[in-house]
């Protein structure tokens, strides 16, 4: 399937459950494809064919954006090695959710979580540590006892009531011979995965950003290098999305910019640096990069943003 059509189905569904969804761009290398935001969700996602392509570098970003915006990434594909992503199934790929098309369907359209995960070995569920403790209580039964019907060990059984995942296949004769569920299903809106995220890769810099002036003024620059914009400002609990160039192509950013600031519900800024003036293109700030140097503190940027 091409990522064009990946694309359409992605945000079919997304306008399905009730999502508003940003606008299409198509810059390379990019860290996201679409922000999609309901009353109490916003997502980042990216669409991809093999989920295996995306980096940590850009699982990092897209982590980061995420996190700016007050979201959740989450990664659509297709494949992961050589075989399909199976429907009801979670990866994970460097600490953030990647399910399939028709997984996402299922969760926000049909409102059917996923049960299992996927992880070096199969596919593995996560266990009611607690109701399972209640459980093997009510029975009399001793941690060796349980792990005797299940054909495990008694410190296995001490982890699954801890908070451990097993396989499908435990999970299965665990529910058999209470008769009862203890596998607890996946919310993938859950703002952090069990297995730990990207590292922070070195900083990096943007050339010609005046990241000193904008220091200066109090606010906190991440540079990013796959989104729309090339940095995420933040100031007093603001959060702006900023991107940086020449007029020629800035201008060309400022409209997307003002759509993904739109259904983030955060500011949106254009620096460029041969232009004296400032105007605003839909929601976005368009400022040159000398009359940036006359604001006195963040204060007055956000005055201007707001206007």
């Amino acid at each position: 399937m091409s990522q064009e059509r990946q694309l359409q189905l992605v945000t079919s569904v997304m306008i399905s459950a009730g999502f508003e969804v940003s606008e299409k761009f198509t810059l390379r290398p990019r860290s996201f494809d679409l922000i999609a935001r309901d009353n109490g969700t916003l997502l980042v996602i990216k669409v991809v064919a093999h989920i295996d392509s995306v980096s940590e570098e850009a699982a990092f970003d897209l982590d980061m954006i995420a996190e700016h915006l007050g979201g959740v990434p989450l990664i659509v594909g297709e494949r992961a090695r050589e075989a399909e992503l199976e429907r009801g199934a979670v990866y994970i790929r460097y600490g953030i959710y990647a399910i399939s098309i028709a997984t996402l369907y299922d969760y926000f359209v049909e409102k059917i979580p996923p049960l299992v995960y996927a992880s070096p070995g199969g596919l593995y569920v996560n266990i009611n540590g607690d109701a399972l403790r209640v459980l093997r209580e009510r029975r009399n039964m001793s941690l060796g006892d349980l792990g005797q019907v299940l054909g495990v060990s008694r410190r296995t059984i001490s982890k699954y009531e801890s908070g451990m995942g097993t396989t499908l296949d435990v999970a299965i004769r665990i529910e058999e011979y209470f008769n009862t569920g203890v596998v607890e299903s996946i919310d993938i809106v859950r703002r952090e995965p069990a297995e730990a995220g990207p590292e922070e890769p070195k900083k990096r810099q943007v050339p010609g950003i005046p990241i000193e002036f904008l220091e200066q003024l109090g606010m906190q620059l991440h540079t990013l290098r796959g989104a729309p914009f090339q940095a995420l400002l933040t100031f007093d609990r603001h959060t702006i999305l900023t991107g940086y160039g020449t007029a020629q192509k800035v201008v060309k950013r400022a409209a997307l910019i003002s759509n993904l600031s739109k259904i983030a519900k955060k500011h949106a800024m254009c620096i460029i640096t041969d232009y004296h003036h400032q105007k605003k293109i839909g929601r976005t700030l368009v400022i040159g990069e000398e009359r940036l140097h006359d604001i006195e503190d963040g204060f007055e940027l956000l005055d201007m943003l707001g206007e």
